[in-house]
């Protein structure tokens, strides 16, 4: 049984759903409406053009097309995680874009050789899928990770300089900061994972499932697609916070106050 589509009327009907949260913003006067129906429908016309735009490439296959549309994926959420962060971006920008770029692309062709095992590892759907999975993940994590990293630094920043008068080197003084953020960033992931199958099926196999895959099938990409995502997520992590420290203190280890967005 293959999947069923779902029509232009039962489109209609569920968006006639939103009238239940649209209700619940007007009742309680969270200031919601505007900023709903907004979301929506721009998530709506995005989802549409890139749809018809991805018909193309997946019918076309060309592994230089596929290539470039991953490259605007990364740079998109390179730009996105910057204007999130904290940071100004002259001095997050390189640290973000190598982190993104290296581990994306790391895990992506690592999954496509070896686990899926693609004759063609340039294949517009499992290029551009899986690569969305992981920068969409990437994102979430480096966002949290490098406003928590120096945001803390920042608070405490007597503790930072105390480890460092008593002799520590900065990577030393840095450690239980890189540890909180990285909790912070990935523990959350962790706890999600932990309660797949559970809690609730996840995105990537209930549509597989409904496609038409075997339950076994979409158990075995599910598990795949979460391992190398968490392993996406902090290895990016780990790239940004280390590179970024390059530029954020001084040569006496100490942090920089004009890195900081006013």
């Amino acid at each position: 049984m293959g999947v069923v589509e779902i029509k232009l009327v039962g489109l209609f009907l569920a968006f006639l759903l939103l009238i239940i949260p649209l209700s619940i913003s007007y009742w309680f006067k969270l200031g919601m409406v505007k900023t709903t129906i907004w979301s929506i429908g721009r998530m709506s016309i995005q989802l549409a053009l890139v749809g018809i735009f991805l018909e193309y490439i997946f019918n076309l296959n060309n592994m230089w097309l596929n290539l470039l549309w991953l490259i605007l994926m990364i740079i998109t959420a390179i730009f996105s995680a910057t204007s999130r962060s904290k940071l100004k971006l002259k001095v997050i920008f390189w640290p973000i874009a190598i982190a993104f770029t290296f581990s994306t692309l790391l895990i992506l062709f690592y999954f496509n050789a070896f686990v899926i095992q693609l004759n063609y590892l340039f294949e517009a759907r499992y290029l551009i899928a899986l690569g969305g999975m992981l920068l969409g993940n990437v994102l979430g994590v480096n966002i949290t990770a490098i406003n928590s990293f120096y945001q803390n630094i920042r608070s405490q920043n007597k503790f930072f300089l105390y480890r460092l008068a008593m002799g520590a080197n900065q990577q030393e003084a840095l450690e239980p900061f890189l540890r909180q953020s990285f909790q912070l960033a990935l523990l959350p992931a962790l706890a999600k994972t932990a309660t797949m199958g559970v809690v609730s099926l996840p995105g990537m196999m209930t549509g597989q499932i409904l496609g038409g895959s075997s339950p076994a099938t979409a158990i075995n990409y599910q598990i795949a697609i979460m391992i190398a995502i968490y392993t996406c997520g902090a290895l990016s992590v780990l790239l940004t916070l280390l590179l970024s420290t390059k530029k954020c203190f001084n040569k006496y280890g100490i942090l920089k106050e004009n890195i900081f967005k006013k």
